[in-house]
C-alpha cells in the first residue's frame, strides 16, 4: 500500500505543480518535496520528468478507452441503435475530459516537450481511440443515420475540438453541471452529423 501511495503522491504533486507553474519551470526538487518523499522514491517509478508527463496523460487516455470499450460492448448486448451508443459514448468522453481537467490541460499546454518516442505512443494511443470512434461513425452512416458527404475524420475533428477546448471555458463554478455540458455538446454534434433524409438505409430497403 505504502509504495502504492508514493507513486500516487509523487504524481498528484507533479500534476498541482505543472498545472500553477508550467512544466518547464517545475524541478524533480520541488516535486519531492510537495509529494514528501526522496528523489530516490520517485525514480523507482519515474525516470524522469518526461516520465512523470506521459503517465499524467496516460491516466486519462487508459481510462477513456476502457470506458468507449465497455459502453460500445454493452450497447451491442443491450441492441441499442448506433446513434444511441455514439450518444453514450461522447457524453462519456466529454465527462472524463472534465473530471480529468487539470491533466488534460497541462498535457495540452506541455505536449510538445516531450521525447519523440512519447510523443509516438501518444499518437499511437489516440489512433486507437479515434479509430474505434470512427469505427461507430461509419457504421452510422452505413446504417443511413449519420450524414455521408462530410468525411468521418472531419466529424471526429469537429467533436474533439469542442472537447480539447474545455480547459479554455469550462470551471466547475460556473451554472452548468459537468452532466448538462456533456449532454449539450452531445446533441449539438448528433444534429449536426444526422442524415438529414430521415430515414435510415436499413428502413429505406424495407419499404
Amino acid at each position: 500500500m505504502r509504495t502504492t501511495n508514493v507513486h500516487d503522491q509523487v504524481l498528484r504533486a507533479a500534476l498541482d505543480l505543472f498545472a500553477s507553474q508550467g512544466y518547464a519551470t517545475t524541478s524533480v526538487q520541488q516535486i519531492v518535496a510537495a509529494a514528501g518523499v526522496t528523489k530516490g522514491a520517485m525514480y523507482h517509478y519515474f525516470a524522469s520528468k518526461d516520465d512523470l508527463l506521459f503517465a499524467i496523460y496516460e491516466r486519462m487516455l487508459s481510462l477513456q478507452k476502457a470506458r468507449l470499450d465497455a459502453l460500445v460492448a454493452a450497447g451491442d448486448e443491450r441492441g441499442d441503435d448506433v446513434e444511441q451508443v455514439l450518444r453514450t459514448v461522447c457524453e462519456d468522453v466529454v465527462t472524463t475530459s472534465i473530471e480529468l481537467l487539470a491533466e488534460g490541460t497541462v498535457f495540452t499546454r506541455s505536449q510538445h516537450m516531450l521525447a519523440p518516442e512519447r510523443q509516438a505512443e501518444v499518437k499511437r494511443r489516440r489512433r486507437a481511440y479515434h479509430d474505434d470512434f470512427q469505427a461507430l461513425l461509419e457504421r452510422g452512416i452505413k446504417e443511413g443515420v449519420f450524414r455521408d458527404d462530410v468525411p468521418p475524420a472531419v466529424l471526429i475533428a469537429h467533436f474533439f475540438s469542442d472537447v480539447h477546448y474545455l480547459p479554455q471555458w469550462y470551471s466547475p463554478a460556473g451554472p452548468e453541471s459537468t452532466a448538462q455540458v456533456a449532454e449539450q455538446l452531445t446533441e449539438l454534434f448528433l444534429r449536426g452529423i444526422r442524415n438529414s433524409t430521415g430515414h435510415s438505409r436499413h428502413s429505406s430497403r424495407k419499404d
